[in-house]
């Protein structure tokens, strides 16, 4: 029986097109800090090269700590300084990224129809980003913070998709099993490694990011509607939205 459903955030409960979005993130970022004196060039390799020490992150530190080791290693100790600005890019400027996203409102009601029938719902988004860089992409896509029982940021995990032990950090965390899990994700590389686990996925085909070009027909996928008839399916149960 399933009791929990995770779901992924970008291009999943919110609905993005992802270069075009990394293109517009970046773009505001640059245009934040350049008056800092901070070349546009070196910043945007220097994220890039933090965010893969996050997505090689071994668990031994959180990935917030992660990224400012090696970005601080890049950029000098000077860009610690500017900390207070970073977070509020996140506050304020980055809000200007939504204009590039959408909202799914039926996903929107099958959260709140889920939690409401005692299904506990994870966000088990990639944890690159801070917390209110994703509390505020939660509210791109229709939702708040308090709809999720748990939700991975940067801040509070050590793994990174599509690292096994990120799922197994989630299952620890929250006490439940592979089994009675299903993984909701759009990246197929990211989100359907949790099969390995015994945990059941749905590919949402909509804003699908399949970069090996494996065969996603081993997995159920498709759109909402797909995703709603294997839901009543596992669950036992009538979906109304």
């Amino acid at each position: 029986m399933i009791n929990a459903v995770l779901f992924d955030l970008d291009g999943t409960l919110l609905s993005m097109d992802t270069e075009g979005f990394t293109k517009y993130y970046f773009g505001l970022l640059t245009q934040k800090f350049e008056p800092y004196g901070f070349n546009a060039k070196e910043l945007t390799e220097s994220v890039w090269i933090g965010i893969g020490a996050m997505v090689k992150n071994d668990g031994q530190m959180t990935n917030e700590e992660a990224f400012w080791k090696k970005f601080e290693s890049i950029m000098g100790e000077r860009v610690r300084k500017y900390e207070n600005l970073f977070e509020d890019f996140y506050k304020v400027d980055f809000n200007n990224a939504k204009v590039v996203t959408d909202k799914d409102d039926k996903l929107v009601k099958l959260v709140h129809f889920l939690k409401a029938n005692g299904t506990r719902v994870i966000l088990a988004t990639n944890p690159v980003f801070p917390y209110i860089a994703t509390e505020n992409r939660i509210k791109w896509a229709g939702l708040e913070p308090e709809d999720f029982e748990l939700i991975t940021t940067y801040e509070n995990t050590s793994y990174c998709k599509p690292n096994i032990h990120y799922y197994e950090d989630i299952l620890k965390r929250t006490g439940l099993k592979a089994e009675e899990c299903i993984m909701i994700g759009n990246d197929v590389s990211e989100d359907m490694p949790v099969t390995e686990l015994g945990m059941k996925a749905f590919l949402l085909t909509r804003d699908l990011l399949n970069k090996e070009n494996k065969d996603i027909s081993v997995y159920p996928n498709g759109g909402t509607d797909e995703l709603v008839k294997m839901l009543e399916k596992e669950m036992g149960i009538s979906i109304s939205l």
